[in-house]
């Protein structure tokens, strides 16, 4: 095969000088080595440095015959077909292209550099090949390729060597980092519209536990503006009593790394302090940095109705201390985690399309639901017994209408696992947002606030109570 093909190139007159010119291709690869030739009066293997030259280069006719191809265009180009095989044939004869406008872009750089017997450089163009391991269907490549003329003793173009650069792997490189970099982008904006809008106080906090960020919900809360909250302002905002026990536990939760609890006073635009519940937790970033997310809500109403339990008598007073363990327990299940979505505070799922599907449920939410398979199902199909309760209607005019509907202690009915109904008191919104590529979504947050209810009506009910009020 290689005899044929140095032959076929001999008889096109490439093995022997012209007269008065040196037996050359273009490119720095072979003419830098023509003074090391001459200096040395050793004959040289031009054909063999041509195969052996690292980059990829192709000869072709002045009508885009291929003649020859180095060793590594071969291995680029060829898919397990010989030299034999190729040389003698046409260009798109030997690599037929799957689309006009690759064709187009070889053809218009060949056409280029016949007409002003200049290199052309060819922009970036995919240019697919058949694949050896799929009979009859394409490989997708990538090139970059550079026409040079070959020209004759009367200045005519006599023959056009390509040298070809193989991009695929650099251009699908970009494209997946393109990719993830529009993933990492979208996913960005759902955290920020999800930590935009929760009813729920939340920040963040660097390595070294400095507040860098207070969402709307803090600054609402507080009255101050973000900039105020940030290097250490937020302190000033708690009781006074309250700062050296919250600082010390905030200092130790980060020296440790462990997670951040704490109960304390804030103070309000009015200059009211009002219990809240604040807790932290840890996190580390892709890079390795650890980071703190942390969110806290008002539990000062609830403060209060321990309080008056204990006042009542020591039965109350021991109810209401169950209650308030409850409630602990409850707010230690809705805090806010490095996932806002999967270990927030409260009982969260998102709702996707007109049929209100359930695209996500975080542990609380399923929590209320044990035994029962939500993901994937609309609500109706889920919990067919909010059909009767309207609570399909309500769905149907936040998503119709886009108003955010506001739910205060409102009693559903719901099926355990065997079917048995049982009454539950949830506080909870229901909130338009357009999700990706256009579809519209229902943000779903509530609080169960069954046991708050029912210790509120027991104390209403209780011997004393009107006394008391």
């Amino acid at each position: 095969m290689g005899r044929e093909c140095r032959n076929s190139v001999n008889e096109r007159g490439l093995g022997q000088p012209a007269a008065g010119r040196p037996a050359s291709f273009p490119g720095p690869g072979l003419n830098s080595l023509l003074p090391i030739a001459s200096a040395a009066m050793t004959p040289l293997d031009f054909r063999q440095l041509f195969y052996a030259l690292p980059d990829k280069y192709l000869l072709l006719d002045a009508d885009g015959t291929v003649l020859d191809l180095n060793d590594s265009h071969a291995a680029a180009s060829l898919e397990g077909r010989s030299r034999a095989e190729v040389v003698g044939h046409h260009f798109f004869e030997v690599w037929p292209p799957n689309s006009s406008a690759a064709s187009d872009v070889v053809s218009d750089s060949q056409a280029q550099v016949r007409r002003t017997r200049q290199p052309h450089t060819m922009p970036l163009v995919r240019y697919d090949l058949l694949s050896a391991s799929a009979p009859g269907g394409y490989e997708q490549r990538y090139w970059e390729a550079t026409h040079y003329p070959v020209l004759g003793e009367q200045g005519e173009v006599r023959y056009i060597l390509q040298r070809t650069e193989d991009v695929t792997a650099r251009i699908l490189a970009e494209a997946e980092r393109t990719q993830a970099q529009q993933q990492l982008a979208a996913e960005q904006e759902r955290s920020r519209f999800v930590l935009e809008t929760v009813p729920v106080m939340v920040w963040t906090a660097n390595s070294a536990g400095e507040r860098d960020y207070f969402n709307p919900r803090w600054l609402d809360f507080t009255g101050r503006a973000l900039a105020q909250e940030l290097h250490g302002g937020w302190y000033t905002g708690i009781h006074p009593d309250d700062q050296p026990r919250v600082l010390g536990l905030w200092q130790q939760a980060v020296a440790a790394s462990q997670p951040y609890q704490a109960e304390y006073r804030l103070r309000r635009p009015d200059g009211q302090y009002r219990w809240v519940l604040m807790r932290a937790t840890p996190c580390r970033s892709a890079l390795g940095d650890t980071f703190w997310v942390g969110g806290g809500t008002d539990i000062h109403d609830q403060k209060q109705l321990v309080t008056e339990l204990q006042e009542t008598n020591e039965r109350q007073a021991e109810m209401a201390e169950q209650q308030y363990a409850a409630f602990q327990q409850l707010r230690s299940q809705r805090e806010v985690f490095y996932n806002i979505f999967m270990e927030a505070p409260a009982l969260i799922c998102v709702l996707s399309g007109p049929t209100h599907r359930y695209s996500f449920v975080n542990p609380p939410y399923q929590q209320l639901f044990v035994g029962r398979q939500l993901a994937g199902l609309s609500v109706a199909e889920a919990l067919p017994e909010l059909a009767s309760q309207g609570i399909i209607e309500l769905l149907d005019n936040v998503y119709r209408t886009g108003k955010t509907y506001y739910g205060n202690e409102s009693l559903l009915r719901l099926a355990d696992a065997e079917g048995q109904l049982h009454e539950v008191y949830l506080n909870f919104t229901y909130q338009r947002f357009d999700e990706a590529e256009g579809q519209v979504g229902i943000l779903v947050f509530a609080y169960d606030v069954t046991k708050l209810v029912l210790a509120r009506k027991a104390l209403e009910t209780a011997p004393g109570a009107a006394l008391t009020a």
